[in-house]
C-alpha cells in the first residue's frame, strides 16, 4: 500500500490528511490512538487532532504490523514494547562505550601532557 508523502514544511497534520496519507478512515486513527500509547496527537481547543511526523511514522509502523505482518492489536503492542526496550538497551550500551572511549582519550591526553613536560624539561637542561 503506497504512502502519500507528507508536506515536509508542515509540523502538524489534521486527522483527515493523515487518514488520507495512510488510506484509512479517521475512525481507524482514533481507535489506534486509544490502543497504542505511542500515538499522541495534539488536540486544539475544539478537540481536533493534529499529528506530528513522529506520530505519522508510528502510525505507519502500526499499519504495517497490523496489515502487512498480520499481527493482532496485542501482538503489535508487544512488538512495539520490545522494540522500545531493545532501543533502550542499545542506548545504554552506546553510552557505556562512549564513556570507555572518553576514559581512553583522557589517558592519551595525560600521556601527551607528560611527554610534553619531559620534552620541555630536556630542552631546559640543554
Amino acid at each position: 500500500m503506497p504512502y502519500k508523502k507528507p508536506n515536509i514544511e508542515k509540523i502538524h497534520f489534521p486527522i483527515g490528511e493523515v487518514a488520507e496519507m495512510l488510506n484509512v478512515a479517521p475512525s481507524v486513527l482514533r481507535y489506534w490512538e486509544k490502543e497504542f500509547s505511542i500515538i499522541k496527537p495534539f488536540k486544539n481547543a475544539k478537540g481536533n487532532r493534529y499529528y506530528t511526523n513522529k506520530d505519522i511514522d508510528n502510525l505507519k509502523l502500526i499499519q504495517y504490523l497490523l496489515k502487512q505482518k498480520g499481527l493482532t492489536i496485542e501482538g503489535a503492542k508487544h512488538y512495539i514494547k520490545n522494540k522500545n526496550e531493545s532501543r533502550l538497551d542499545k542506548q545504554v550500551s552506546i553510552i557505556s562505550k562512549l564513556n570507555n572511549i572518553k576514559q581512553e582519550l583522557i589517558e592519551i591526553k595525560n600521556n601527551l601532557n607528560l611527554l610534553n613536560i619531559r620534552n620541555s624539561n630536556e630542552q631546559k637542561q640543554e
